[in-house]
């Protein structure tokens, strides 16, 4: 094909794309040193409309650091209609790492595990992936590099790094046979681009990307990943029992005080230690999120947290995939990120309410899983925390708002439309619990028809989570 022909064709397809808004695209473009990737990338950008595109070479900042590894990707995935270029990706960094011997072997394989999960949830969100990976042999890419030395407009792109890859070879070439062969799939498959001119290679690399932009999204096949590995006593809302003596509000208001101050030592002590916070809270409508959280932030140093309240999803969160809202919205280390609603809401209203299709909400108990494994692997204290009343109070408490001006705003159509699917929702809760409780990931289901009880509960499970990472053995 000639190449105007093949500019043309590529431009028309991305502007499809663009139109249509049904799907984004992945370019990652990673392999051996001096193959031509920057300059490949540079010369494809000019054919491409950029503004619809989008290219990332990234060298981990401090704010990344900060937070779970895979933050730094999920708040690149581009959004439906566009295109994100990635040079090296996190291909990259298990390649270079492994070949540095910064990653164990299984590490490594432990890595590659992580980005078949994150491809595979990228495929089912309808972002489709294109993988090259760009070869040289030892001695072309010996030769290459002294050409490149000796020209004096070029001579920048070779220093220590490139000949320490070169020296490196014989290993990247294994190192890229095993990434590319365990992380290869139907829907994120690999092609490799031997080496040729700058030229050529810019026509290879717009054929592949062509292709994928022309090509029906291959469907990944995902199984629900791992099966859960539940901690004990996995909580019920069956069982769950409400019966509580009165507290006086005297009493009350003493605990009260008492549990703050403890929160507000671990709190600073955490941030000291620059630990990173992440709670959840779900439960039924008016069991009392709002005021619970409450209790906990009045503890807070307003600078340390933020609180994150999850509703419908915004039309720049429907052009990306599923998790990116939350991943998005992850707290740097040393700060505490409180979720009033959550990733959760996948496998409970958007199941009940068929917003989600099936497949998308069983998908979503395994990317669940992940999601927050990442958490507890960056090291982050995971507090996830289902307030539960019995259905008489809560059509108390929906009478009572009705009859109060003041809090009329708090009660909604969907609030009595959810009520009517009661049962159905008990069902999705205690399926969640069954398959969300791990060991690090817990869920506290607390009884709320005492308001004041159910406060100080909250409070004491803050703090004992907190206490438990804070005098945890080293």
């Amino acid at each position: 094909m000639k190449t105007s022909t093949l500019r043309y064709r590529l431009l028309d397809a991305q502007l499809s794309l663009a139109r249509e808004q049904s799907r984004s695209v992945v370019l990652l473009v990673t392999g051996h040193a001096v193959t031509h990737k920057g300059q490949v990338v540079n010369e494809l950008n000019h054919w491409l409309e950029n503004r619809h595109t989008e290219v990332h070479a990234l060298g981990p900042s401090s704010e990344e650091q900060e937070r779970p590894y895979w933050w730094r990707y999920w708040r690149r995935v581009p959004e439906r209609g566009r295109i994100g270029i990635f040079i090296h990706g996190w291909y990259g960094d298990a390649l270079f790492a492994r070949a540095e011997r910064r990653l164990s072997p299984g590490a490594f394989a432990d890595r590659l595990a992580r980005i078949r999960q994150f491809e595979a949830e990228l495929a089912a969100e309808g972002v489709v992936l294109v993988k090259l990976w760009m070869d040289i042999g030892r001695s072309a890419q010996r030769k290459r590099l002294i050409e490149l030395q000796h020209d004096p407009a070029l001579a920048w792109q070779v220093g220590a790094t490139e000949w320490q890859r070169h020296g490196q070879h014989a290993v990247i070439e294994a190192i890229g046979k095993t990434l590319r062969r365990d992380t290869h799939a139907a829907h994120a498959p690999w092609q490799v681009l031997g080496n040729d001119t700058p030229d050529h290679q810019v026509k290879r690399v717009a054929t592949c990307l062509l292709d994928g932009l022309s090509a029906s999204p291959e469907p990944p096949s995902i199984s629900d990943g791992e099966s859960a590995d539940p901690a004990a006593n996995i909580p019920s809302v069956a069982a769950e029992t409400h019966g509580f003596e009165a507290l006086a509000k005297t009493t009350y208001r003493e605990r009260l005080a008492e549990a703050q101050a403890r929160l507000a030592r671990n709190a600073r002590e955490l941030s000291r230690r620059r630990i990173p916070v992440v709670m959840a809270f779900e439960g039924h409508d008016a069991a009392g999120k709002g005021g619970s959280i409450h209790r906990v932030t009045s503890a807070l140093d307003a600078r340390q947290y933020r609180v994150h309240r999850i509703a419908a999803p915004s039309d720049e969160e429907l052009a990306k995939p599923w998790s990116w809202r939350f991943w998005r919205r992850l707290p740097a280390d040393g700060r505490i990120a409180i979720f009033d609603r959550s990733w959760y809401g996948r496998v409970l209203v958007e199941r009940v309410e068929a917003l989600a299709s099936p497949a998308q909400w069983q998908r979503g108990y395994g990317e669940i899983r992940h999601f927050e494994q990442q958490l507890l692997e960056h090291g982050t204290v995971l507090i996830k925390i289902f307030l539960s009343i019995d259905k008489a109070e809560q059509l108390r408490r929906f009478e009572d708002r009705a009859a109060t001006p003041h809090k009329r705003h708090k009660l909604t159509d969907e609030d009595w439309r959810n009520r009517e699917r009661w049962d159905d929702y008990q069902r999705a809760i205690d399926e969640m619990f069954t398959q969300t409780h791990c060991q690090g990931a817990e869920w506290a289901l607390i009884a709320c028809d005492d308001k004041r009880h159910a406060r100080l509960a909250v409070l004491e499970h803050v703090n004992q989570r907190l206490e438990r990472r804070l005098f945890m053995p080293v």
